[in-house]
């Protein structure tokens, strides 16, 4: 039998068909747009790719929908709402970041750059103070308290505080003007 072959009942059927998607169309796509556009929060071509979507699942689906505009209304309603919710989760999934390059940032388990910071983090070191650099080492590296810190080095708990906190601003300066991400 040839399949190649079209009745004039096959295309009554598909003119009929394109009618009703083209009335169902006409009576739904703007109330159904502007639905749309609420769950985006206004984001126009994310609302008109969703509305694209329910329309082409409801021409697949037309010959099995009722006669009913109501009912056919409620269904896009239905489907449209659940496209939004399913893209809303497969964002959230993949967590998506627009506009942010982060090629730079080093991966967690990248020992290049573990070793290239502790020589940015020692070269700094070197060019802080004296007094600056035994507060901080005895704070962060030693794991001492200010009070233990006090004690180690022989100063008030003042200035422990004081250095330390002269100390990391002279030190984000420096790592500021000599370490720059690379592109």
């Amino acid at each position: 039998m040839n399949t190649d072959v079209c009745t004039a009942d096959g295309l009554e059927a598909d003119t009929d068909l394109e009618r009703r998607m083209y009335g169902v169309y006409q009576e739904n796509v703007e109330s159904l747009y502007y639905f749309l556009l609420r769950l985006t929060r206004g984001q126009a071509e994310t609302a008109q790719d969703l509305l694209q979507e329910t329309m082409l699942r409801a021409w697949r689906k037309l010959g099995e929908l009722p006669a009913d505009a109501s009912v056919i209304r409620r269904w896009l309603f239905t489907v449209a709402r659940n496209l939004a919710i399913d893209l809303g989760r497969s964002r959230q999934t993949r967590a998506e970041v627009f506009g942010v390059d982060i090629s730079w940032a080093p991966s967690p388990g990248d020992a290049y750059e573990g070793l290239s910071d502790k020589f940015v983090l020692r070269d700094a070191l070197r060019r802080l103070t004296p007094e600056h650099r035994t507060v901080l080492i005895e704070m962060y590296y030693n794991d001492a308290s200010v009070a233990e810190a006090a004690t180690r080095i022989g100063i008030p708990e003042g200035t422990v505080r004081s250095r330390s906190f002269y100390a990391l601003r002279a030190a984000r300066g420096i790592l500021g003007a000599s370490y720059e991400p690379g592109p």
